[in-house]
């Protein structure tokens, strides 16, 4: 094979651990893990919900070379350039996991590589693009017919989970309640956006729970993005002021010594709340009778498993949430007038506000509950109990994630896309 550059461009979290770390899997068992014919390139755009740690993740990633973050990335749509002066091959795939469409067509050009478009819900700039995969035959419904044959039907990206993880019913350790008992997900996210309401709502929830059912067990799988420190601190009342809104006193964080013990968050009424840091966590995840969660690609993963899952949308204040994608991301964390953008922006989403978790669109229908306003932990907590108390309810939603989630492939059927792009460069 001639000697080749592959270029992923994506942006945020969510892109770069579900969409980016499938794809580079995929490109490396298609086309081989000798990096002197075939060398993987990342550079990220800026996102409103990026951690700053995204590329540190995407480095972490052994199929992939060299990585360059956010923050230099104006520099190389306008230049070319990137910020060590990586050098180029001759030949290339650009390929697009993330940001806006426009950018592989810009660096694209620049580079004179051939460019390949993961495309979601839209696809753009069909004439100036190579290839696409789409994750459904809708997406390229409206499409010129002389420009159908760049269109592929690929899936969708957020159901690699389910590709790597055996389908699971809960196992003994969810169920033997002799021993463990139930074990319980929380998931609140990881931008301050979504910690500040969620993890406060979240443990009190949590300690509701407990005061019911105490062989309960809690567990929550830390995002790669998120230090523990810096999580625990979205629990500390003398930190965050929600922590007192939903009714809950706080929790400290707890790191032994031993370091076979994992660390935890330890409540003001000694409920201790393990922190799993096992990344990807689908192995743990899918050991949960259910989920407490925030909205976002958690939700794809969730149900990609077949996980029951209640999905939260706190509105206490309507200016906390700020981790909005594109224009609106960016109108709510301007300085000084960001929290009156914020504040109108939730609003108009409130009242248009359509379905939110990731399996409930792909159904077009409510098979997971979402709960959005003014949450109280007694109330959610309530319907947690009554999942467990009832089992069938809970078969029932596994069996109707399983069948919306549709079939697994997506990552290698856009690997052979790019291997098919490389082919045409000769």
């Amino acid at each position: 094979m001639t000697q080749v550059d592959i270029l992923i461009l994506s942006n945020g979290p969510g892109e770069v651990t579900t969409w980016v770390r499938p794809v580079v899997k995929a490109l490396r068992q298609q086309l081989g893990d000798d990096r002197s014919v075939v060398r993987i390139s990342v550079v990220l755009s800026p996102c409103p919900n990026a951690s700053g740690k995204e590329s540190a993740i995407a480095l972490s990633f052994p199929e992939v070379d060299r990585v360059q973050s956010a923050e230099h990335f104006w520099q190389f749509l306008l230049w070319g350039k990137t910020f060590e002066n990586w050098d180029w091959r001759s030949r290339g795939v650009v390929v697009f996991l993330g940001g806006d469409q426009i950018f592989p067509v810009v660096i694209g050009r620049k580079l004179r590589y051939r460019t390949v478009v993961y495309a979601e819900w839209q696809a753009r700039w069909h004439n100036l693009i190579d290839r696409f995969g789409v994750m459904k035959a809708q997406v390229a419904a409206h499409v010129s017919p002389k420009y159908a044959h760049k269109f592929t039907v690929v899936g969708d990206l957020m159901l690699e989970a389910s590709s790597v993880v055996i389908d699971h019913t809960p196992t003994s350790l969810a169920h033997d309640k002799g021993q463990i008992g139930d074990l319980i997900g929380i998931l609140p996210g990881s931008k301050a956006a979504k910690l500040t309401q969620g993890l406060p709502l979240m443990l009190g929830i949590a300690e509701y729970i407990h005061t019911k059912r105490s062989q309960t067990k809690f567990v929550i799988p830390v995002a790669p993005t998120v230090d523990l420190q810096y999580l625990a601190s979205f629990a500390d009342s003398q930190k965050n002021p929600f922590v007192e809104i939903f009714d809950f006193r706080g929790a400290s964080l707890i790191i032994s010594e031993d370091a076979k013990t994992k660390a935890s968050l330890k409540t003001q009424t000694g409920l201790t709340v393990e922190l799993s840091e096992e990344n990807p966590a689908y192995d743990l995840l899918s050991q949960c009778r259910i989920c407490i969660t925030t909205v976002g690609a958690n939700t794809a993963e969730l149900g990609a498993l077949g996980v029951p899952m209640i999905v939260l949308l706190p509105t206490q204040q309507l200016d906390a949430m700020r981790s909005w994608d594109g224009l609106p991301g960016l109108l709510a964390n301007l300085p000084g007038v960001g929290s009156t953008f914020a504040k109108v922006i939730n609003w108009m989403f409130l009242r248009r506000k359509g379905l939110l978790a990731w399996p409930n669109i792909w159904a077009q229908e409510e098979i997971v509950p979402e709960l959005v306003g003014k949450l109280q932990t007694s109330e959610v907590g309530e319907m947690v109990l009554d999942f467990l108390d009832r089992p069938e309810k809970l078969d029932d939603i596994r069996a109707k994630l399983r069948q919306v989630r549709g079939e697994s492939g997506a990552a290698q059927k856009i690997a052979q896309i790019v291997g098919e792009e490389i082919g045409e460069l000769g």
